[in-house]
């Protein structure tokens, strides 16, 4: 039984996890792109201050790879990234990987039945099997702001941060109030001589619980692996049951916004910026946010909100819509990530020419949020509508790896391809918008999880098990295997 070659792009949770479990299937024609000089993902990329998950960290790792010694419940930055870096050691990836390669196209040979990969420097690797585990948030995304280039002061992402800026006694503007700034406004407000924070949508805060794992808890995560795994186990149901208003019942959502009027009224006296930081959509419809100190830190007297729309950036700060300067030193933006643009920038060609961004001109789809049709061969990990509003995206992320490891078990029986029938696809899509429209983020706002349209291109409109269930096997019948 030949298992077939393959190819994976990206170096994150996805492309380390699936790298590992192919290599205990057994696969050794496999090799891993990664565009950066360093594995990682979003763990490598995004060193801002306070860069933190707001997944517990007994939930956010592999369930083959329990890390006893996590220092808190909710892992900073360099200890994820570390822990990565960890399991492509210890699993032997390091001679599968290619760093400072990037994939800019990939196009199906049907009559050899292979993926035809091509790198930034021209060179062609070909693999029977490809898969794409580039994530979703890995592209920042920049405020489309008349005057940008205009500002004389040093600006940078706050997914590509500018450690060499000191920020002491500068004026700093940042726009957006979206998951990271949460995190580093907090970090940079008590340094800066004034943080001017341009917010378009307020976003509901709720308390976060975190704690520090004492030496005694972790000796015995250590010796009694079960702690753990039951610790792991308490966090997934605590999690899971917030899909209940997730995804069934938007009502129940309302049950957080005691503890994030509580959490706001007890930081923030001022009535006016009580105003500004007050959400005017339901709770759930936009990522809710996790922090103890982000409203205390916009509290300060040397921190500003403002909710007037931007005009345009100048030499000297930002003008707003009602004419009024910002003037500020540094510009960071907190404005997230082109998580729309699933592939992006890369080229992809399946069978007959057909592209990929063509297929996806009304929005991504994909049955699974894995294969598309089309497409043979072709896997992705954290696809179209497979993100999570209320759990942990490695447990989704193992779920796709189990199916992917599934279908190699199908190529590895004599078959050239798998390609997932169109009306399978469609089916499944027609599924997912349905389902989408009796969720809360379907409730009367707008956010990154749909496109203008209002389709839902990223997020899974169910319960993480039903997911699981719904990948433990490939159904051949789904495929047109040749």
């Amino acid at each position: 039984m030949a298992l077939p070659s393959v190819i994976i792009i990206g170096s994150g949770f996805g492309g380390i996890g699936a790298a590992i479990r192919l290599k205990q299937q057994g696969v050794s024609a496999l090799t891993i792109f990664e565009k950066a000089s360093d594995i990682g993902g979003v763990w490598r990329d995004n060193v801002y201050p306070g860069a933190a998950c707001d997944v517990p960290s007994h939930l956010y790792s592999f369930s083959f790879e329990p890390k006893p010694d996590w220092s808190r419940r909710y892992a900073e930055q360099p200890e994820i990234h570390a822990y990565l870096k960890h399991c492509a050691n210890k699993y032997g990836l390091a001679p599968h990987l290619k760093l400072n390669t990037e994939v800019t196209a990939a196009a199906f040979d049907e009559a050899r039945a292979l993926w035809c990969v091509t790198l930034a420097t021209g060179e062609v690797h070909e693999a029977q099997m490809l898969v794409t585990a580039t994530g979703q948030l890995n592209r920042p995304l920049m405020p489309q702001v008349k005057g940008l280039s205009s500002f004389k002061g040093p600006q940078f992402h706050s997914a590509r941060w500018d450690h060499s800026i000191s920020l002491a006694g500068q004026r700093v503007a940042v726009i957006g109030t979206g998951a990271s700034a949460i995190q580093f406004v907090p970090r940079i407000a008590p340094k800066a001589g004034a943080v001017t924070l341009f917010q378009r949508s307020a976003p509901y805060v709720i308390p976060k619980g975190d704690h520090l794992y004492g030496e005694t808890a972790r000796r015995l995560f250590a010796k009694l692996p079960l702690v753990q795994a039951l610790s792991r186990a308490k966090e997934y149901v605590v999690h899971e049951t917030r899909a209940l208003g997730v995804v069934s019942y938007p009502v129940l959502t309302g049950l957080m916004k005691p503890g994030f009027r509580r959490l706001l009224t007890e930081s923030v006296k001022d009535e006016t910026l009580l105003a500004k930081l007050t959400p005017d959509y339901p709770v759930g419809c936009k990522r809710i946010m996790i922090s103890n100190d982000y409203y205390a830190a916009l509290a300060r007297p040397n921190v500003s909100v403002v909710t007037d729309a931007i005009r345009e950036v100048t030499e000297q700060g930002l003008v707003t819509a009602d004419g009024e300067l910002h003037e500020a030193d540094v510009l960071i933006y907190g404005t997230g990530f082109a998580a729309l643009d699933f592939l992006a920038p890369m080229h992809i060609t399946g069978l007959q020419g057909r592209e990929l961004n063509a297929s996806w001109r009304d929005g991504a789809e994909a049955y699974l949020g894995v294969s598309v049709s089309g497409f043979p061969n072709l896997f992705m990990l954290y696809g179209p509508n497979t993100n999570l509003g209320h759990s942990s995206i490695v447990y989704m992320l193992e779920s796709q790896i189990t199916y992917l490891c599934d279908a190699i078990r199908h190529l590895a029986q004599g078959k050239k391809w798998l390609d997932v029938k169109p009306e399978v696809q469609g089916a499944f899509n027609a599924r997912i918008q349905q389902r989408s429209k009796k969720t809360v983020w379907d409730s009367g706002c707008t956010s990154w999880y749909k496109t203008a349209s209002g389709k839902n291109t990223n997020n899974w409109p169910g319960y993480t098990f039903e997911y699981r269930r719904a990948t433990r096997r490939l159904r051949p019948e789904d495929y047109q295997i040749a």
